[in-house]
């Protein structure tokens, strides 16, 4: 892989780049250290099986974030692969999780952008995807995020089916370990759920902890 005078290379891809937190053994937690990043972000609320605004913010994200990848390789000869979708989940009661009461969520959907992407990247990319009349795009921001230690699993199966690991995760692994939760759910989707059965689909679960009092 070419790199560039800035040492960032010519091609790029997050999953390869951090595979750690990207590429994930099946079924294991770990405890990571996740670095700051740059994301695309839309926030909302509910259910997202049957809210109109999720469905409008990731097509929204998805649709800036191609853009983006488009607009890098004309404007800086640099192509990159589109990150994975991410959302970070937080409720009044964390307890919302584990009982899967879908209604109560509060989420931000997001996508990583490589370290090149700038406002004037963003600006041409806006405006490319402003083309297709994607209704949340207003909604869209582009900050940094950092999450630092955090406890993750790469789940199989149906986010349905996640609720039992998510308590094995805070009432077992993450007290045993010396730590208590900080921060927001995270979710990492390696998989497209419109193609692939609820029983294939690959998920990292993540969860920021802080050292226990």
């Amino acid at each position: 892989m070419d790199g560039e005078p800035d040492g960032i290379p010519a091609t790029y891809d997050v999953k390869k780049a951090l595979p750690e937190l990207y590429a994930p053994r099946a079924g294991v937690m770990a405890v990571v250290e996740v670095p700051e990043q740059q994301f695309l972000m839309i926030d909302g609320h509910g259910d997202p099986n049957v809210s109109p605004a999720y469905g409008e913010a990731v097509q929204a994200l998805y649709a800036l974030s191609y853009a983006v990848r488009a607009v890098t390789k004309e404007k800086l000869g640099r192509v990159h692969t589109v990150a994975p979708l991410e959302g970070l989940w937080s409720a009044e009661d964390p307890s919302a999780f584990v009982t899967r009461d879908k209604g109560a969520w509060d989420w931000t959907m997001m996508i990583s952008q490589p370290e090149w992407v700038g406002a004037e990247i963003l600006a041409a990319a806006t405006a490319r995807a402003e083309k297709k009349g994607q209704a949340a795009l207003g909604r869209a921001r582009f900050e940094r995020y950092a999450e630092g230690t955090s406890v993750q699993v790469l789940h199989i199966g149906s986010y349905d089916d996640e609720g039992p690991v998510l308590a094995r995760m805070h009432g077992e692994f993450i007290p045993q370990h010396g730590f208590v939760l900080r921060g927001r759910h995270h979710e990492v989707y390696l998989s497209d759920a419109r193609r692939t059965e609820p029983a294939k689909l690959r998920t990292i679960l993540r969860q920021p902890v802080a050292p226990a009092p």
